[in-house]
């Protein structure tokens, strides 16, 4: 019967219209999984040997020591990215196949996930230096291995059960954060702590099991809690709320405009999927850490991480316009809707996203006035040349948008990214970075700046015209994209 559901499941990508571009993203996916396993085989020897070599120090103690944090950040992106494969299930609720069965092919394609066999691509290649290049017992090092898995497969159906429990989410976070708060003021050393639990896994004979017994008393809870929720009418039915009319009078006095403005408000407001981009957006704003602090040094480097830190709501929401609109695009399509009002409404919202990013990311002061002047020039590059670049890149995204799904990711979990997306990408990001790079170097940092700034001001005030430009563009790819989103809705 597994084999039976998977062959059915090939023929529906097979015969799906857009297999073309089906086939394209699953290479473009394949590619990034090819170089993640490259990057976690690459990791393993560099861990090894950095901790073995230069910190003359035993590389399962420092795993040891940090991988309390790596499993709590994978449990995070786990969260935000790895989504319960129900999607293609619900025909098969109605046929004759018990429904075990159908739970248990959903779990089976779980592990077939990236998120739960990647890890090996690191964990094999360390331990086999451990084993046959530190001289490691064999013994002790498989211990630790299945005491790792088991880890990786509890943060695994701990998601699951988390996905859709806001309860236990917010219970999971708190308690995180409280600890997290603990380690960090000194009063508990957690990076103790996880030393000396996670290396009880190669020293003491049965440790390992701890991780295994609690990895499968939740994956009891997970499969429970999936077989009593598996109905149509119940677990994978649509999420129901009470309607409530809300307004925000102010933005009346901009007619149509002020209209799709309201909506826009109401759809980030209501929907998880909208959310995420909020949420997503406010991350955005810490990922100059990743670079600010000595890691990446150079210019190309530096303001690519300012452009995600004043334009993380621009490159979340802006790129799925108009799949935010995709339940009722057909319906829009038929009241002659004004393109420029409502896309102007999107690019509002995006600009005002932009000019908070700009003053909260002052922060960056921090860390010298000359990353705050990076930051600041390409947040004026985003206001006059990005924030049109990603309305324009959402006219080729025709990857329907389910409001209604009880999902967290946008788009199910579907990767909704084509050529005429990434070629639109180059000057979203290699221009403005070679820009700033070739004028700071010939006549330095305040002129690198106002080079960035001259070009947003420009784009900013030909707006009206740029506008005409992309309305033309949504009009050339109207009915394709009506056609994309009945096939999805």
């Amino acid at each position: 019967m597994y084999f039976r559901l998977l062959s059915l499941e090939l023929k529906h990508f097979l015969r799906n219209p857009q297999f073309g571009v089906n086939l394209i993203m699953k290479l473009l996916v394949a590619f990034s999984y090819f170089w993640m396993a490259a990057a976690f085989i690459g990791a393993a020897f560099g861990v090894y040997f950095f901790v073995k070599e230069e910190l003359q120090q035993d590389p399962i103690r420092i795993f040891s020591r940090y991988f309390l944090y790596y499993a709590v950040v994978d449990l995070l992106i786990r969260y935000f990215m790895q989504q319960m494969p129900t999607q293609n299930i619900k025909p098969f609720l109605g046929q004759n196949i018990k429904k075990k069965q159908l739970v248990n092919y959903t779990i089976l394609r779980i592990f077939l996930h990236f998120f739960n066999w990647g890890y090996l691509l690191f964990m094999i290649p360390f331990c086999a230096l451990l084993i046959f290049h530190g001289g490691y017992s064999v013994t002790g090092v498989l211990m630790f291995l299945f005491g790792i898995m088991f880890v990786f497969y509890f943060n695994n159906f701990l998601n699951i059960l988390l996905n859709k429990k806001n309860t236990v989410l917010f219970s999971v976070a708190a308690v995180i954060i409280g600890l997290g708060a603990l380690d960090y003021y000194g009063y508990i050393p957690f990076l103790s702590y996880s030393e000396s639990f996670f290396y009880s896994f190669y020293n003491i004979p049965g440790a390992f099991l701890i991780s295994g017994v609690l990895a499968a008393t939740v994956a009891y809870l997970c499969y429970q809690s999936i077989l009593g929720n598996f109905y149509l009418d119940k677990g994978l039915e649509l999420e129901k709320a009470e309607g409530k009319t809300e307004n925000i009078e102010f933005l009346q006095r901009f007619g149509t405009m002020g209209t799709f403005i309201n909506n826009d408000i109401r759809l980030l407001r209501r929907s998880k999927a909208a959310k995420v981009t909020l949420y997503m957006s406010i991350a955005f704003l810490f990922y100059g850490l990743l670079f600010f602090n000595g890691a990446y040094q150079t210019d190309f480097m530096k303001l690519f991480a300012a452009i995600f830190v004043t334009g993380g709501f621009m490159m979340m929401f802006g790129q799925r316009v108009p799949a935010w609109d995709s339940s009722y695009y057909p319906l829009m399509m038929t009241q002659q809707v004004p393109y420029k009002k409502f896309l102007m409404a999107k690019w509002s919202l995006i600009i005002l996203s932009i000019l908070i990013g700009m003053i909260l990311s002052t922060a960056y002061l921090y860390f010298g006035w000359e990353i705050y002047l990076t930051v600041l020039g390409a947040g004026l590059y985003n206001l006059g040349v990005n924030s049109y670049l990603t309305l324009l890149a959402g006219a080729y995204n025709k990857q329907a948008i389910d409001l209604n799904s009880t999902a967290k990711s946008f788009g199910g979990g579907k990767n909704s990214f084509n050529m005429k997306v990434l070629l639109i990408a180059i000057p979203q990001m290699v221009l403005p970075m070679a820009v700033f790079a070739i004028v700071k170097y010939f006549f330095g940092m305040y002129a690198a700046v106002a080079a960035l700034g001259l070009l947003g001001a420009v784009g900013f005030m030909l707006r009206n015209y740029i506008f005409d430009l992309i309305v033309k563009v949504y009009k050339t790819q109207k009915y394709s994209t009506l056609q994309a989103f009945k096939k999805e809705n």
